[in-house]
Parts: C-alpha cells; structure tokens; sequence
C-alpha cells in the first residue's frame, strides 16, 4: 500500500521522480487545495439536479427535463443566470462585511472536507483531533449567518439571523454529545481512525440512538426540512440573505446543498465504517465507492424527508430540542460510558479486527441503547396520557357547562 501514489504520499512520489523538494512540497500543496476546492464546487451542480428529482419523483411531477439531455444541464444554466444577474450592495450595509459572508459560507463547507477520509490511503490531513477540527469549523457558519444578517442593514435580515442562530447554537448541543459517543467507543478523535475501529462492526448497530441523534440534528443545522426556518416567507422572507443577489446568493446556495450533503458523509464515516467494505484493503479505490454508496443512502434518505415533511414552528423546533434532544444525548453519553467501563472490566473490548471479538461489546452497548428507547417510549406515552387526561377533564367541564346554560342555571 506505501507503494501507491496517493494524497498521502504524492511528495515521496515525486522526490523519487527527481524533482527539488521544495517543488514537490509546493506541488503537493497546490495540487490538495484544488482538489479540495474543485470536487464540491462541482458536486453542487449534480446534487442540485438530484434533489430536484427525487423531489419530483416522491411529489408525482417531472422536475428538470428540458435543459439539455434528460436536464441535466438544467444547473448549470442556472449557475450562468446567477452569474448574469445584477449584484446589489443595499444602502448602508458594511461592504467588507456583507461581501465576506458568502465566501464564508462556502468555504467553512470545503474545510470540512479535508479531513475526510476517502480510502485507506487517501485523506488531506488525518488530523489527531478530526472531530474537534469538524465541530469547531461547522460552528463557523453561526458567524456567516450572523454578519450576512447585521451587514445588510435591513430587519428582517437580521431577525432571521437571530432566528437562524438560535437554532443552530440550541442543536450543537446534541450533535457533539452525539460525536462522543463514536470518540468514546474508538479511542480517537482521528476521523480516519474512527473509520478503522468500525472494521469489524459499524457503529451504528452499537450506538443507534446517537446515530438518530447525530442525523436529527444535522438536518436542523444545514436548515433542511422540517428544520428549514431559515426562509418564512409570512414574516422574514428569505432570512438572514434576503438582501444577496447574484452569485453571492448563489454562494450561499451552494453552501447549503453542500453542507446537507457534507453532513450525509461524515454520518457515513463516523457510523457507517466510512469506506470499509470487501477488498478495500486490498484494492483501496474501491473505499470511493463504498463511502459514496453509503452516503448515498443517507442522503437519498434526507431527501425524502425534505419532500414530505412539513415544517415545523420555531416554538416546536426549540421544545424538540431542549426538552427531547438534550437529554436524551446527555442519558445516551452516560449510559455509553457506563456500559464500556462494564465491557473494559469483563475483558471483552475487542483484540482483534473480526465481528466475533466485536459481538460482545455490541450486543451490551445495543442493549442498552434499546433501554433508552424504552424508556423514551414511556415517557412519550406517560405525556400522551397526562394530556390525554386534561383534555377529557376540559371537555366534561364544557360539556357541564353548557348544560347549566341549558336548564337555565342560576347567574347565566
């Protein structure tokens, strides 16, 4: 595997071949920021395209059909319309500010991706902290959100933006308890050695609830449906962008496609084995494909949801995650971190990379997540009843009440 030219050791390849050091280092350099800015700037134009038709295929209409062969070329011509359209800078609004944001936007997107691991061998930067690096540039976006809504002078921009935050700011709280718990379970916070303890086990199948967790809030922070509060049209508008045109409402655009996608790979990697699959140590490219594979199948997922789920209030949105969300992340890390000390002192953590020596810790680990359920589903029923209850309380009440108007009773 050394032997392969990759990412990883594109610098070896080229001393070998000759070249200055120096050179080779610059190459390198230049060649990975490309490759990391160019593949989702490009992956944005198909999943545009995709989004629309699977939309269109779950709410029984056609989507793109007429641009180019079967619509595909649909994206890109409406890429060159933003590009054609008249940029507008609002009166009053702080142009560094306002011109900066959706450059943020885009670009706390492709970061993320430098840490991903594609294959065994192929990864911009196997950082030893990969999962504090993803949540401290994913919290970026709060500032894009931020300076876009208070640089464009404008209300109802900058209501959105506080609206937006809130949001944002209330479901990181799950979204990194729900990342301790693949953290605690591997060891690392290397991305790319989380992948390699899911060799002999995914660890969705050991950590369900926090995979559940992990995907729920996701969706709220990329602003996807039923979480896409970012745009209402009775009292916002469009939110915190409202005064962007152009491209740089096209960037910001973008930003959102590619961070819901973004969000359906690092779910693939960190509880899905990433690009583990048959023969990918033999034959590391094939890590390409099964990564896309399942990040395809979360993404596809995500996509159904946005087409058939309505949006939710902003009061609901705030009650699902404060009163269901948090707590059920903080018992998930608790009862996770319990159950490893109970597995650590049976002798049971796993030696070796085979699903046998993986069993007994996910047969525990499972275990207990299906406790947290349990005792999720009594807690739901117990407040089903409870309102149950009041509501056949208020009803007799009215129903006595209109019988006292009825037979004429004494001060009505």
């Amino acid at each position: 595997m050394e032997a392969v030219c990759s990412i990883n050791n594109v610098v070896q390849c080229l001393l070998d071949g000759g070249m200055n050091p120096d050179l080779a280092n610059l190459i390198s350099l230049i060649g990975g920021v490309v490759l990391i800015a160019t593949v989702p700037l490009i992956t944005v134009i198909f999943l545009i395209y995709i989004e629309r038709k699977v939309a269109a295929r779950v709410q029984d209409r056609l989507g793109p059909n007429r641009v180019g062969p079967f619509g595909l070329l649909q994206s890109v011509a409406d890429a060159l319309k933003m590009l054609t359209k008249e940029d507008i800078t609002p009166f009053g609004a702080d142009k560094f500010i306002y011109n900066l944001a959706p450059i943020i936007a885009f670009a706390t997107v492709v970061l993320l991706w430098a840490v991903i691991p594609f294959t065994p061998l192929h990864i911009g930067s196997d950082l030893s902290i990969g999962i504090l690096y993803f949540v401290a540039v994913a919290s970026i976006g709060t500032v894009k959100i931020m300076i876009a809504g208070w640089s464009s002078n404008n209300k109802y921009a900058l209501l959105g933006a506080f609206r937006t935050i809130a949001q944002l700011l209330s479901y990181e709280v799950p979204l990194v308890l729900s990342l301790l718990i693949p953290v605690m379970i591997s060891g690392t916070m290397s991305m790319q050695g989380i992948v390699q303890a899911q060799g002999a086990m995914w660890f969705v199948f050991m950590a369900p609830v926090a995979a559940i967790m992990f995907f729920i809030a996701n969706l709220a922070e990329t602003g996807r449906a039923p979480f896409d509060l970012l745009e209402a049209e009775s009292e916002i508008i469009a939110g915190y962008n409202i005064e962007y045109s152009g491209f740089k409402w096209g960037m910001f655009m973008a930003g959102e496609f590619m961070h819901a996608f973004t969000a359906c790979l690092l779910a693939a990697v960190i509880f899905l084995g990433g690009w583990w699959g048959p023969g990918v140590e033999q034959i590391p490219v094939l890590g390409f494909v099964y990564l896309g594979l399942k990040t395809a199948v979360v993404y596809l997922f995500a996509l159904v949801l946005r087409a058939t789920v309505p949006r939710v209030r902003i009061d609901q949105l705030m009650s699902l995650n404060w009163k269901w969300l948090v707590p059920i992340s903080v018992a998930n890390v608790i009862v996770t971190a319990f159950l490893l000390q109970i597995v650590k002192a049976l002798g049971l953590t796993p030696q070796s990379g085979d699903i046998i020596a993986a069993l007994p810790q996910t047969i525990i680990l499972l275990i207990g997540n299906l406790a947290i359920v349990a005792g999720l589903g009594w807690a739901i029923s117990r407040m089903g009843r409870s309102q149950r209850l009041a509501d056949e309380a208020k009803a007799a009440a009215a129903h006595a009440e209109d019988d006292r108007v009825a037979v004429g009773a004494p001060g009505h």
